[in-house]
This record gives structure tokens, C-alpha cells and sequence, in this order.
């Protein structure tokens, strides 16, 4: 079968593929369920907070994160990426313990580009303070022309990373094997937009054209269902038991779903810490686990 048509069968069926609960929660709204945590005057709501712009200058970069922390959930915002040259540009959107030497994160990083080339989008698993889990995957669209879906499920059993509803990302709990997960710590949900033309784009080689400037990226429809720490335990056998990202149909990929997984791994999947023989001569115990 043609590539194209290889495309055409993914796409086709991924209204199969969202790991979404037909019982949606609430909304988010920035106003009421998240905080500017720096440059507040780069952050603009729009439509009473059910949207925002976040701006990158010269003088600041900006974030926000949510007023909860979670233990274990989905969680999902619609982003429209910085356009143009977006060189030197990160737009993070992440799950984060904030527990320094012991923290535990899920990254988005979406990592900006010369006019004309492909956003890359690089997810980091730390675990127990342990990181240096990178893989990245060249987006197959232009995710600054129109808002995009961008979502991690965490539970107890795997943590995915989905664009549009593809996984492009899992990590197992290979806890037994001697593996870190995180499971043990909740998380606040986090996004910031700065610059990191040191790394970002070609390892660095490709600097911020502040000429440019200002560079913004947009989200709406902020989408949070998890435990929200704080009204008795997350982690309890019971509280487990009604959530519906803990039930047997969230716990690994479907078919439909490890399709589109090696569709985005075989096509898109431009570098893999498992693979990188100049960092880890040994792979990590994770990667000969199975990830």
C-alpha cells in the first residue's frame, strides 16, 4: 500500500483512536482553574478566559499552571503554535511535580522552526528525578495554521502523549523490572512560552530572529480530568475504581491505536534516546523492558 494511503486508513479512523471518556468533565477555565505563574503582561484572555494568548519578546517569555495538582488523569489543551519563523522558540505544555531533585514531569516541547520546515515536538519523561528521556517526532501538519489537540494520560498502568488523538509517545510502568514511573507524586499542569535558542532548533545552530517579534501561541479549550489532590486520596483502591482512565480499556493501546503508534514511529519519529549509542552505549533498562 502507498504511503499516502497508509495516511488515508490512520486518519480515517481516528475517531477510534481518542482514549477520551464519552462522560466529559467540565471545562477548564484559565480564570478559574489556573494562575499566570510569570510575565503577566505576555498573557492576554480572550473570550472570558476560555482562551489565551501567550507572547514572547525581547524583554520575557511567560507561563501559567494550574491551581490543583493531580494524581493520575487525562488532561488536554487545544494550542495554535507560534507561526512563521519560530526559530529558537519553545512552547511547552507539561505535567510537573515541582520536587526538584525528586521530581517527576511530562513534557511537551515543541521546539520552533525556519519558515518552511517542520515543528518538531519533543516528549521527556522525568521519574523520581530521573529525565534525560527524550524523543522527538516532526509534526505532519502545520500546527500554527489552526488549534491542534495535544493530551497525556497517566495512570497507574502507562503515561501516552497524543497529538489529535495518535499516540505518539508511551511509557510503561515497568516498575517490576526495576523501572522508575511516576506514581507517587501528583503533578500541577503547567505551559510556558520562552526562549531557548541555545537547543531548540538544530541543537542550537539556528538562533531567534527577534526581528520577528512578538511571537505568540494560543489555547482554548482547556480539558482536565483527573484527582485533584487535597479531597481525600487519589491513590486508593476505592477512588481507583470510578475513574475511568483506570478502568481496563484505558490500560494499553488498542489496535486502532498501535497502529497509528508505529505509523507516527516508522514516518515521523526523527530521535530516540533508545537509539542514541553516544549517550547511553547501554540502552536504559527501560528501553530493553519495552516502552
Amino acid at each position: 500500500m502507498a504511503f499516502a494511503m497508509k495516511a488515508l486508513v490512520i486518519f480515517t479512523l481516528l475517531p477510534l483512536v481518542s482514549f477520551l471518556h464519552p462522560s466529559m468533565a467540565r471545562p477548564a477555565n484559565f480564570a478559574r482553574d489556573f494562575h499566570v505563574t510569570w510575565a503577566d503582561s505576555h498573557i492576554t484572555q480572550i473570550n472570558g478566559g476560555s482562551a489565551i494568548q501567550l507572547l514572547l519578546d525581547q524583554s520575557s517569555g511567560c507561563g501559567f499552571a494550574s491551581k490543583n495538582k493531580f494524581m493520575f488523569g487525562h488532561v488536554s489543551m487545544k494550542i495554535k503554535l507560534v507561526s512563521g519563523d519560530s526559530a529558537g522558540t519553545v512552547t511547552a505544555f507539561y505535567l510537573s511535580s515541582e520536587t526538584d531533585s525528586i521530581r517527576d514531569e511530562l513534557d511537551f516541547e515543541f521546539l520552533g522552526n525556519r519558515s518552511g520546515h517542520p515543528y518538531t515536538v519533543q516528549t521527556n519523561v522525568y521519574a523520581h528525578g530521573k529525565g534525560d528521556r527524550e524523543q522527538r517526532v516532526n509534526l505532519w501538519f502545520d500546527p500554527s495554521a489552526d488549534f491542534h489537540t495535544y493530551s497525556i494520560l497517566w495512570n497507574r498502568h502507562h503515561i501516552v502523549f497524543f497529538v489529535d488523538a495518535i499516540p505518539i509517545r508511551v511509557y510503561k510502568n515497568n516498575q517490576a523490572r526495576g523501572v522508575a514511573y511516576p506514581n507517587a507524586q501528583p503533578m500541577g499542569i503547567y505551559s510556558t512560552l520562552w526562549n531557548a535558542d541555545d537547543w531548540a532548533t538544530r541543537g542550537g545552530l539556528e538562533k531567534t530572529d527577534w526581528s520577528k517579534a512578538p511571537f505568540r501561541a494560543y489555547y482554548k479549550d482547556f480539558d482536565i480530568e483527573a484527582c485533584a489532590v487535597g479531597g481525600g486520596s487519589c491513590s486508593s483502591a476505592a477512588v481507583a475504581s470510578s475513574n475511568w482512565w483506570d478502568a481496563p480499556l484505558y490500560q494499553q493501546l488498542n489496535a486502532v491505536q498501535a497502529r497509528a503508534y508505529r505509523w507516527v514511529r516508522v514516518n515521523h519519529m526523527v530521535y530516540d534516546y533508545c537509539t542514541d549509542r553516544s549517550r547511553y552505549p547501554v540502552p536504559p533498562r527501560e528501553c530493553l523492558a519495552g516502552y
